[in-house]
């Protein structure tokens, strides 16, 4: 399937581009040195509207769709891992109330993120639930006008610098996953705290936290859905979030790639430049292969959330193209250092941050082994 981009996705990728290489490049491997979340670039991609740009423009977004959103992704991810985690958890955080949110849950909360005035996150992962969602502790008492929502949440991507969290727990335990509902918490509620940062092996200039809750009152009115829906909303959200984990993995293969084909040319070994032997040119050209073969199943995803938002086949294609994606991140950055030699493997160049940066890919919004699951489910269903 050849994808033909419109002309306004041709400029917004040239924006993006642009943006992406004059602001957020400069500052990407201090970033990563010093571990910090770049605020500054919050505000770019909020002035350029890029925070909410698959959200309908009632709702404070720019309606530009999936394909969009995923083509902005790729371009940051390029030159900025950290960076492009901005994009992909603003929209993890807005589509469950997207998806499950009522009108007026839409025109508040929804607006706040799509516009770009707050960041959000989404609370799922807990010290003893990762792939397993169903063996989470957080628990949300019923009580008169809402609930007193009581637990921990682990290693939420935003989760010190966003105003609203989706948090993902049990209303009702003894209904199973029918039991879970999703809450919005704002950050000044009382009863609710931000851990420590941790520190990862890459993308460390995300702010990753542990979130605690301690007798935290959540009127009725920010829960998602009716009581009980929460499971339902949140595999749906991973349907239109993973691509965009996708996109982010495509990105930073498609920029580990790009540095390699430039070192080679220029890197001059027993007489020739790199880029002139035949095994170099093999590596490069498998790159290249793989590259392209996962921006095809990314695309085509995205496109099809765009034509066929209910199509049953999103799930599917949705697991493939993160999982795909991902593996390729790493396959080509590590390509990328061994390529670079023992300038590969010092901090002066991108690529050994690239190939930090790409790991995560394959293990959040589930891992690659969790994607092979779903895509043999869709299958044999």
């Amino acid at each position: 399937m050849y994808f033909r981009l419109t002309e306004e996705q041709q400029m917004l990728k040239a924006m993006v581009t642009r943006l992406a290489n004059e602001n957020f490049a400069p500052k990407a491997a201090e970033i990563d040195e010093k571990e910090y979340f770049p605020e500054e670039h919050v505000k770019l991609l909020a002035e350029n509207g890029l925070l909410g740009i698959q959200i309908p423009e009632e709702y404070g977004g720019a309606g530009a769709g999936m394909l969009s959103l995923i083509l902005a992704i790729e371009e940051v991810a390029k030159v900025c891992g950290s960076t492009s985690v901005i994009l992909t958890t603003q929209a993890l955080a807005s589509e469950p109330i997207h998806i499950g949110g009522s009108e007026e849950q839409k025109k508040t909360f929804l607006y706040r993120l799509a516009s770009g005035q707050c960041l959000g996150a989404l609370g799922i992962t807990e010290p003893g639930a990762g792939s397993d969602v169903a063996g989470m502790k957080t628990f949300a008492k019923k009580v008169d006008g809402g609930y007193l929502l009581n637990g921990s949440k682990l290693f939420i991507t935003n989760g010190g610098v966003s105003e609203i969290i989706g948090v993902v727990c049990y209303s009702d335990k003894s209904k199973g996953n029918k039991g879970m509902s999703i809450l919005l918490v704002e950050k000044t509620d009382k009863g609710f705290t931000v851990g420590k940062k941790e520190h990862k092996l890459g993308i460390r200039g995300s702010d990753t936290r542990e979130l605690m809750f301690e007798d935290v009152f959540v009127p009725e009115e920010r829960r998602l859905g009716a009581e009980g829906s929460g499971f339902k909303t949140l595999m749906n959200t991973f349907n239109y979030s993973r691509p965009g984990i996708a996109a982010q993995a495509l990105g930073i293969a498609a920029g580990a790639m790009d540095a390699a084909i430039k070192y080679a040319k220029e890197r001059v070994q027993f007489g020739k430049t790199l880029s002139s032997f035949q095994g170099m040119q093999w590596m490069l050209a498998e790159m290249a292969l793989s590259v392209e073969a996962a921006r095809n199943m990314v695309y085509r995803v995205a496109s099809l959330i765009d034509e066929d938002p209910n199509s049953a086949d999103i799930p599917k294609f949705a697991s493939m193209a993160k999982w795909i994606a991902s593996d390729t991140a790493m396959k080509v950055t590590t390509d990328a250092v061994q390529i670079f030699g023992g300038y590969g493997y010092i901090r002066e160049y991108p690529v050994e941050r690239m190939m930090r940066d790409a790991k995560i890919t394959q293990i959040y919004e589930g891992t690659n082994q969790v994607q092979r699951i779903i895509v043999a489910n869709q299958l044999l269903k």
